[in-house]
Parts: structure tokens; sequence; C-alpha cells
């Protein structure tokens, strides 16, 4: 069975690594990629195809949200799970709006992640 592919994209390198590393420590799923900011994300979704992109909302170059139409667009067959310091409800159905299929607050990471990644993956 092929490995789920997952994009992280966050500007914050520590998010990044340990976004990685708890990844990478659920049997069958791997990085594929990352990105620093909103273009990277975009131009790394193209080329690498990922099945899941976790896509943060605050981000340099092109937010989360400005990303996210153009990454449905670009890469329409990765899920999105948007990845935010902000619990808001307006955020969560722009996002859904948008077409992101999660939204996880960062203050939940550890806890809500893999079982919302699980769902996507069992979709």
């Amino acid at each position: 069975m092929a490995k789920l592919r997952i994009l992280v994209a966050d500007d914050n390198p520590m998010v990044r690594i340990g976004l990685r590393i708890l990844i990478e420590r659920h049997d069958g799923w791997t990085v594929c990629g990352e990105a620093g900011d909103g273009l990277e994300a975009l131009e790394k979704a193209v080329t690498l195809n990922p099945d899941v992109i976790l896509l943060d909302v605050a981000m340099p170059k092109l937010d989360g949200l400005n990303a996210l139409p153009l990454l449905r667009q670009k890469a329409p067959d990765s899920e999105v799970v948007i990845l935010t310091l902000y619990e808001c409800v307006d955020m969560a159905r722009i996002a859904a709006d948008s077409g992101a299929r999660a939204y996880v607050t960062k203050s939940l990471l550890w806890s809500e992640l893999i079982p919302t990644i699980e769902s996507l993956e069992a979709a």
C-alpha cells in the first residue's frame, strides 16, 4: 500500500519539524515536502502532488486563506487541512467555503491532527 504523502506548509521551522516528527511516527504516512510561505506551498503542491496539505493561515508572501482557492485549482486531488492559532468560526467557514476539508487550531494540534488526517484517509 502506498504511503499517504503530506505537504507541511508553515512559516515556523519548529512547527514544521514537530509536524514532520508527528506525521512520520504514523505508519503509512510521510512528509513529501515542506514550505515556509504560501507561494512555496503552491509551487510544491503542484510539483509534489501530495495527498494532504497542512496549510498554516498566517504565512508570508501568500497567506493560507488566499492560497487555498489557488491550491484547489492547481492541486485538486490534494485535501487541505487549515492550521491556525485562532479558533474563529468565521475563519473556519471561509476556509470550508474555499475548499478546506478540515480546520485545526494549533492549541489542539497534537490531539486533533492525527484523527483529522485519518478521517481524510478513510474518506
